[in-house]
C-alpha cells in the first residue's frame, strides 16, 4: 500500500469508527435502559438545558480540551474531529430511530449499542490520529499526579456519573453492562483493526494513543 493509500485508510477508519461511535452512543439513549458514562452527563445536562444531547456532547468535549492546556496535552486530528463528529452523529442517528418502548426492542438495542461501540473503539484508536477529549484528560491527569490511569479513569468517570445522575441522566443495567464489556471488546476489535506501519516506515500524521487511555472518543 503507498504512502498515501495508508493514510487514506487511516483517515476513513477514524471518520467510519467516530460516526459509529455516535450511532451507537444514540442506540444506548434509544434503549433507555443505562448509558456509558459521560453520556449520562450529557444527558443529564440535555434534561436541564433544552439542549439535545449531541450538542451537549459537543460542548463538553470542547470544553474538557481546553482542560489540554494546562496538563500540556497535545491535540491531534482524531481529538478535535471526535468533538464534533461524534455529537453529530448521536443527533442524527436519535433523529431517525423510531421509539422503542417494548424490552423486547429496547434489550437488543442495547446490546447492539455495546458492541458496536465496542468495533468503533476499536476503528477510531486503531486508525492513530490521537486520543479523545475525554482520554486525554485522563492520560494528562496521570502524567501530572503520577496516578495509575486505572485510577484517574475510574474516578473521573464516577464523578461524572454521579454528577449527570444527579441531573437527570440514565443510569441501569446498561451501564453495568457497558462498563464489564467494553474494555474486551475494545481491545478486540482494536487488534482486528490494526493499521499496519507506513511503507516508509514513517508516523505519518500520526499521533499516539496510550493503550491504557482506550474505551471513550
Amino acid at each position: 500500500m503507498s504512502t498515501r493509500g495508508h493514510v487514506a485508510r487511516r483517515l476513513s477508519q477514524l471518520y467510519a469508527g467516530l460516526a459509529l461511535y455516535g450511532a451507537s452512543s444514540a442506540l444506548l439513549v434509544e434503549a433507555g435502559l443505562g448509558l456509558e458514562p459521560w453520556n449520562v452527563l450529557h444527558q443529564g445536562l440535555a434534561e436541564r438545558t433544552g439542549l439535545t444531547i449531541g450538542v451537549v456532547s459537543i460542548i463538553v468535549g470542547a470544553a474538557v480540551l481546553l482542560l489540554w492546556i494546562p496538563l500540556r496535552q497535545r491535540p491531534g486530528l482524531g481529538t478535535v474531529s471526535n468533538v464534533f463528529v461524534v455529537g453529530l452523529a448521536m443527533d442524527g442517528t436519535l433523529a431517525l430511530l423510531p421509539a422503542a418502548h417494548s424490552l423486547a426492542v429496547r434489550v437488543p438495542l442495547l446490546v447492539a449499542g455495546i458492541v458496536l461501540n465496542g468495533v468503533a473503539t476499536g476503528l477510531y484508536i486503531a486508525a492513530r490520529f490521537g486520543p479523545g477529549p475525554r482520554d486525554g484528560l485522563m492520560t494528562g491527569l496521570h502524567r501530572r499526579t503520577g496516578r495509575s490511569i486505572r485510577l484517574m479513569r475510574t474516578a473521573v468517570e464516577i464523578a461524572v456519573v454521579a454528577t449527570g445522575f444527579a441531573l437527570g441522566g440514565t443510569v441501569g443495567v446498561g451501564t453495568v453492562l457497558y462498563a464489564v464489556s467494553i474494555g474486551p471488546l475494545a481491545q478486540f476489535f482494536l487488534r482486528l483493526f490494526a493499521v499496519p506501519p507506513a511503507p516508509d516506515g514513517s508516523t505519518v500524521v500520526s499521533t499516539g494513543q496510550p493503550r491504557g487511555a482506550i474505551l471513550r472518543p
